[in-house]
């Protein structure tokens, strides 16, 4: 199933939402870590972590930091279309810079994330890339000063 698609809440217990919080953070902590924190074993922490992957409540994952790696450049455009709203969003998320995409409701119909370089590579995403899609009928950029809040994960509820 794409994970992206709306499923019903999966039921969770205390210790699932444990190891969900401990894994939030730092996700490469070993089972034999995890295991005296949830009142474990570790063979049944790595079980318990295998059900919540197999259910897609869960995904270990690195994140990397764009102004690290030479794009202190971001940016939200927001994107209203006409046509095919999916086939856009299509087309937009083979950009390279777009590292985020959602369709949404109201004024604008997709919010994309964009990290560039430059301020001039921003420009040219949106004017040349962007904006050259068919089925765009317009975009409004909100570049960022700085990242305040970047949260990974839900938190869950027994």
């Amino acid at each position: 199933m794409n994970r992206h698609e709306s499923t019903a809440p999966v039921s969770l217990d205390a210790v699932d939402v444990r190891l969900l919080g401990l894994l939030a953070e730092d996700g490469r902590a070993s089972y034999a870590a995890l295991a005296p924190q949830v009142e474990l074993s570790a063979p049944a922490v790595r079980l318990r972590v295998q059900r919540l992957m197999d259910l897609g409540v869960l995904q270990v994952v690195g994140v990397s930091d764009p102004t690290s790696l030479g794009y202190p450049v971001q940016a939200m455009v927001a994107v209203s279309t006409h046509g095919n709203v999916r086939a856009v969003a299509d087309e937009i998320a083979a950009i390279e810079n777009v590292i985020y995409q959602v369709l949404t409701t109201g004024e604008h119909d997709l919010l994309v994330e964009v990290v560039c370089r430059t301020a001039e590579e921003l420009l040219a995403v949106v004017n040349d890339r962007i904006r050259a899609v068919p089925g765009v009928s317009s975009t409004r950029v909100w570049q960022y000063y700085r990242i305040h809040t970047h949260r990974f994960n839900v938190p869950p509820t027994v």
